[in-house]
């Protein structure tokens, strides 16, 4: 089977779900550039290996060395579900502690949401958000525009995440976007508050993502009351 590869955010962590055989050629290619673009704008990534039939020393090597450089900048590389070859080479090879296994997708995410770096735990943080809408773009804009005034933003475009998110630590505000057609925006809002009875919910337009990029900005920043304190 041919690998395929399928990627996601929670918060400030990257998830790349693996499907198949990781090996020497275009699968170790493929997730080469999966973790290359994961790291432009990500320290914490999680590999969920849960369905990988093979993993040859070449790819083996290419999660050791991304393994060291996300280290280097406070991150790290942490495995989903790895079967069990996949376990035992780890612990023979000694690599355990640098790769470290959960049994679950969640787990690893979460181990990675429960940390707080040295910088973060000395930084005056400010409001905390959650952002969730199924464009990825849109989560980006929106949290770019808040961050850049002072708020805490953290994003998804998965709603069993977004869940997660709540379940780690609670927030101010949760914004919903408009772009939910598979769950209703009542249904949406309904769960969310419920993990988080006391933030403000904040609503996106249906019409918020085709506006003018500015005209967007200053509705999303108007909604907010202004910059952050």
């Amino acid at each position: 089977m041919l690998l395929k590869l399928t990627s996601r955010f929670v918060g400030n962590v990257y998830v790349i779900e693996c499907v198949g055989r990781v090996v020497l050629g275009d699968e170790v290619k493929a997730l080469e550039t999966a973790l290359g673009v994961a790291e432009r704008e990500f320290t914490k990534i999680v590999l969920n290996l849960s369905e990988v039939s093979r993993l040859d020393s070449i790819a083996m090597g290419l999660l050791v060395r991304y393994a060291e450089r996300l280290g280097k900048h406070g991150g790290g590389l942490r495995l989903a579900g790895p079967p069990a070859f996949v376990t035992n080479l780890l612990n023979m090879t000694k690599l355990s502690s640098m790769l470290p296994s959960y049994p679950t997708e969640e787990e690893a995410i979460v181990s990675f949401l429960e940390e707080k770096s040295g910088d973060e735990a000395q930084e005056r943080r400010g409001p905390r958000v959650l952002m969730f809408d199924e464009s990825p773009d849109l989560c980006v804009f929106v949290r770019t525009v808040l961050m850049g005034q002072g708020y805490d933003v953290r994003s998804t475009c998965s709603f069993r995440d977004a869940k997660i998110l709540l379940r780690v630590g609670g927030v101010e505000y949760i914004v919903v976007g408009p772009s939910t057609p598979r769950l209703s925006a009542e249904t949406v809002v309904d769960s969310l508050t419920a993990l988080s009875p006391k933030a403000n919910v904040l609503r996106l337009a249906p019409d918020f993502k085709i506006r003018d990029a500015q005209e967007a900005t200053d509705a999303l920043l108007q909604m907010f009351g202004g910059r952050a304190s």
